[in-house]
């Protein structure tokens, strides 16, 4: 089963259609609700909200996620019943194979209710139509710049290999960046000041700062960025801690923030490669929509 424990909870959605293929007579009889079984509709229509809800016990590898909402409609052509299915949930995991099972499960259902009538019956395509939610919703960028800045006495002076620069290097060139700038400073004011002007004079789309967040006497890296930022974004720094804490306690001692400078998407995190891995996950690639934003655009 695929683990999905890093991603982000959204809205997800999915629609699909599965059809059942009947002689002119059966449909006639349908939408007459004259069939032996009685009326195969709100039969149908319940079937396929139960197997929405156990699409996880049919389905060996599916995620068991909340069900918000199922909508089932019936359309009648002169031979055939389409059934769509609309499904809602609040998830991790897209909806896509409870909408899939429970228009199948329909027409299963209207299959075995009108079986007796009609020999001749086919089930036809199963498909999905749609779905939204997640990263996927966001369009990819491509050709932006990044920077990556790691605040650390010891690792600037060799005493062992930093780790968080590299992931956020290479979870940005996954994201689109073409080029990532990254280097290891001491915790000192003055090369970070330095190195947050040189990444926004270059152009940098998004810049991280990975290490000084914490409480430590050298921890000073919130203190030297925020006035510097033109505009804040506490909502990042919210949304990062609440993944982080969500999954470790002592993450409530990080001290995460986020704003704009010249342009730049300024992001600091804590100095574990756990925290750049959260941030990757929670915070990519909705932070590269800020740019677009202050492009004057993104608001469609």
């Amino acid at each position: 089963m695929r683990d999905v424990s890093f991603k982000n909870t959204t809205r997800r959605t999915a629609r699909a259609v599965a059809v059942l293929h009947a002689s002119p007579d059966t449909i006639r009889r349908v939408k007459s609700g004259d069939t032996p079984k009685g009326d195969p509709v709100p039969v149908a229509k319940v079937a396929a909200i139960q197997a929405t809800k156990k699409t996880a016990e049919w389905i060996p590898y599916c995620h068991n996620i909340p069900i918000e909402h199922v909508d089932v409609k019936f359309y009648f052509d002169d031979q055939a019943i389409r059934v769509e299915v609309y499904v809602i949930s609040i998830a991790k995991t897209g909806v896509e194979m409870e909408a899939i099972t429970a228009a199948a499960a329909a027409v299963i259902t209207l299959y075995d209710m009108l079986k007796m009538i009609d020999d001749d019956m086919e089930i036809g395509s199963v498909r999905l139509l749609e779905k939204t939610g997640g990263k996927s919703d966001l369009p990819a960028q491509i050709g932006w710049r990044g920077a990556v800045i790691v605040m650390s006495d010891r690792a600037s002076r060799g005493e062992y290999e930093d780790q968080s620069g590299p992931l956020l290097e290479e979870g940005l060139k996954s994201h689109g960046a073409s080029e990532v700038d990254c280097q290891v400073l001491p915790d000192e004011p003055t090369s970070l000041l330095e190195a947050v002007s040189n990444a926004v004079q270059s152009g940098a789309t998004l810049v991280f700062v990975s290490g000084g967040t914490g409480v430590g006497p050298r921890d000073i890296t919130v203190a030297t960025l925020r006035p510097l930022f033109e505009r804040e974004l506490p909502g990042v720094a919210t949304a990062f801690q609440a993944y982080g804490q969500s999954r470790i306690p002592t993450a409530m001692l990080g001290n995460a923030v986020a704003g704009i400078i010249g342009g730049t998407v300024v992001v600091a995190i804590p100095g574990s490669p756990g925290a750049a891995r959260d941030a990757l996950a929670c915070l990519m690639p909705s932070l590269l929509h800020a740019h677009a934003m202050l492009g004057g655009g993104g608001h469609e």
